[in-house]
């Protein structure tokens, strides 16, 4: 076991992850339960951080948002550390199972109230929308230009006709040339 960890976790990849660890904390928009989970995955990836379970649950709670805390607090009638380690993490634990329902930031307000949001996924659903009513337009003017030939309709598109002038052949009416000795 020892030479597995000294090959896949030298102390630079340890001190690392230790760093990683030790300065956890809550994002704006991360709910109790995904923060948990990014900081137990944080734990996974370095086995060799040599933290134990108290001091692993002080820096959990110690990187909260503050108003993560103050629900935890008060869920704990005090300070949750003053609990047992098995305490406060089923605590936790139970917590981060509901907290879709009661543990969402109402704090965090959308910037801009009066305007829609859109993933970057939506806007390329749109675009396509957009794109596909084109291109069925631009295939049902195609499919009606046969038509329009056969019958002998003018189609929209203009052609324009240049006269040229038979005495010096460029693009003007015959007999305004400007006399040349070429013409001449």
């Amino acid at each position: 076991m020892e030479k597995f960890l000294k090959k896949y976790f030298p102390k630079s990849k340890t001190t690392e992850g230790k760093a990683a660890i030790s300065s956890f904390h809550q994002f704006p928009d991360e709910s109790l339960s995904e923060a948990l989970e990014r900081f137990r995955d944080l734990l996974r990836r370095t086995p060799t951080h040599g933290f134990s379970e108290p001091i692993q649950l002080n820096m959990f709670i110690d990187g909260l948002r503050p108003q993560t805390q103050q629900l935890l607090y008060a869920s704990v009638g005090g300070k949750i550390k003053l609990k047992t380690s098995e305490e406060a993490t089923d605590l936790i634990e139970n917590m981060s199972a509901s907290d879709h329902a009661i543990l969402w930031d109402r704090t965090h307000q959308p910037t801009k109230k009066s305007m829609l949001e859109l993933t970057s996924h939506d806007g390329l659903l749109a675009q396509n929308k957009f794109l596909s009513k084109q291109l069925e337009i631009l295939t049902k003017t195609l499919g009606k230009l046969p038509t329009k030939l056969s019958i002998g309709q003018p189609t929209h598109s203009s052609v324009l006709q240049v006269t040229c002038c038979t005495i010096c052949g460029e693009a003007h009416e015959t007999g305004q040339c400007i006399p040349t000795e070429e013409n001449t």
